[in-house]
């Protein structure tokens, strides 16, 4: 497969140029799969918005999410971006392994959340049904089960880019499991 350019910021529109500026002042860089977003005059825009949204799930919990999605989606990319910034949220790299293997000993309410993200992931929508009772049971309600629907289409959105383009992995690599 062709790899597609990660284009400069000379060579996007002046509405993705704005985005990529306030990207490197916040985080310090743009990363790659996101300067990919600006080939479409819309995309990253869109996406950053969607990404930034309000949830009612905490940091640590949406990057469970996006741990096990990017696992079940083999997306080499985010599981090097999402260990990174797992990482700054607290999580140990032990912990980390067992959220990509979609089984945590460390936090029950956790494990509830992986596994019915990991249903929902594996099986397009279709979550086993005692896996979403489970969610319930560990505290989570309608409302939250809905925010982890739309984590799971914002990072499968970002899993699916990484696939069709290729680009260059510019986090430390997450390890092998």
């Amino acid at each position: 497969m062709k790899t597609i350019a990660v284009p400069t910021r000379e060579q996007i529109s002046p509405a993705n140029q704005g985005l990529f500026d306030t990207l490197k002042k916040n985080i310090g860089t743009v990363p790659n799969l996101y300067a990919v977003y600006a080939h479409s005059e819309n995309a990253l825009g869109t996406y950053l918005a969607l990404s930034g949204a309000k949830t009612s799930l905490h940091p640590k919990e949406k990057e469970v999410v996006n741990l096990i999605v990017s696992q079940v989606n083999e997306c080499a990319y985010c599981l090097a971006a999402h260990t990174a910034i797992s990482k700054m949220q607290g999580f140990t790299e032990e912990q980390i392994i067992e959220i990509r293997k979609g089984e945590i000993t460390f936090d029950n309410k956790l494990d509830a959340l992986v596994k019915v993200s990991k249903s929902i992931a594996e099986n397009k929508g279709h979550a086993d049904p005692h896996l979403v009772e489970n969610f319930f049971a560990a505290g989570y309600n309608e409302g939250s089960l809905i925010d982890v629907v739309m984590v799971i289409g914002d990072k499968t959105i970002t899993n699916y880019i990484f696939a069709l383009t290729a680009v260059p992995i510019d986090f430390p690599a997450a390890p092998a499991i």
